[in-house]
């Protein structure tokens, strides 16, 4: 079987330690870290899911099940949630049922019991953001492991994970009939500053082949939310900067692939998880390669020098396939 190599007992332990020493690591300006390693063949595989928590209503049950039958096929090592994991308004607490009735009983697949790398998305800061990074929630189910902006570091592949709901104002001065948990986060501006040197340092330190950048939020989308202004001006500089290869996002309820005109970065939605959107349509700047208004996942498999994407429906369907390629530096 795949994996990161890592026994759950001792993954437990690295993260009750990297949370007890969060303060000393933000002061020090390192992103929390996990370490794992590649496969024997020097391989990677995974699954991506976002914006899927809805107590298996809205057809997630059924794209969870088609999830564990590729996730079987592919020997995956892991799964990346992109956000919004608990609707309407994440968990009001720890011992929310919602965690057991939209997670723990609807992703049975003996396939999906590897580690669940988790982000927040702008649904799960309606509720009791704590809730979803407490040590508890893991007690309950061993997969669970979700923090505001980490780093889970590989041989072939950097991941970089983003806390990016800070990053859109509206939330913050405009919120409606919505709370939003600002805990461990106001000031705004001095949160995403600190947040954009940790990544900023942390993406020139770490040095695998590929580098990865997870968030809930579009960057870049021709579905309802469209591209979110506020990454483009203070997040995106960065990550040309530091060459990275993709940006995977959620918080659109669709499936996309779109390619940087300006940069090598390919931006992937994978926001399919449950509830989809039908009919919205807006083109952006960049090119847009694929684009489906449905539900469903994505899969990524990846080597030191390759990466292929495949997009798949409810049914399991392959609806679009994309691969990469690059050349390792001479000093690798």
């Amino acid at each position: 079987m795949g994996g990161l190599g890592l026994g759950l007992g001792f993954l437990q332990y690295v993260i009750v330690v990297l949370v007890l020493m969060r303060v000393f690591l933000l002061s020090c300006g390192e992103l929390q870290r996990i370490d794992g390693k590649m496969n024997n063949d020097g391989s990677l595989s995974f699954l991506v899911l976002g914006d899927w928590g809805r107590n298996g209503d809205y057809n997630q049950s059924q794209v969870a099940y088609q999830m564990g039958r590729i996730g079987e096929e592919l020997d995956i090592d892991f799964v990346i949630s992109t956000g919004d994991n608990f609707y309407e308004n994440g968990l009001q607490g720890v011992d929310d049922k919602q965690f057991q009735y939209s997670f723990t009983d609807i992703y049975t697949a003996k396939s999906l019991q590897k580690q669940w790398f988790s982000v927040l998305g702008n649904h799960d800061y309606r509720g009791d953001v704590l809730a979803q990074l407490s040590p508890v929630l893991r007690e309950l189910d061993n997969r669970w492991l979700c923090m505001r902006s980490f780093i889970v570091n590989s041989e072939i592949v950097n991941f970089f994970f983003v806390d990016t709901t800070p990053f859109v104002k509206k939330y913050w001065t405009k919120p409606g009939d919505d709370h939003y948990d600002w805990r461990e986060v106001a000031p705004r501006d001095e949160y995403i500053e600190n947040l954009l040197k940790e990544l900023d340092f942390a993406l020139k330190k770490y040095m695998a082949p590929w580098k990865i950048v997870v968030g809930h939020h579009t960057m870049r989308s021709v579905s309802q939310h469209g591209d979110t202004v506020e990454l483009l001006d203070e997040l995106l500089p960065i990550l040309k900067a530091n060459n990275v290869d993709l940006y995977i996002n959620g918080h659109d309820h669709c499936l996309e692939h779109i390619s940087s005109i300006d940069s090598p970065i390919q931006y992937f939605t994978s926001g399919g998880g449950s509830k989809a959107w039908r009919g919205d349509y807006t083109p952006n700047a960049d090119k847009q390669r694929f684009f489906y208004d449905g539900q469903g996942f994505m899969s990524l498999q990846m080597t030191s020098t390759s990466a292929k994407i495949v997009f798949y429906d409810i049914s399991g369907t392959s609806l679009y396939e994309w691969s990469m390629s690059k050349q390792l530096p001479i000093f690798m």
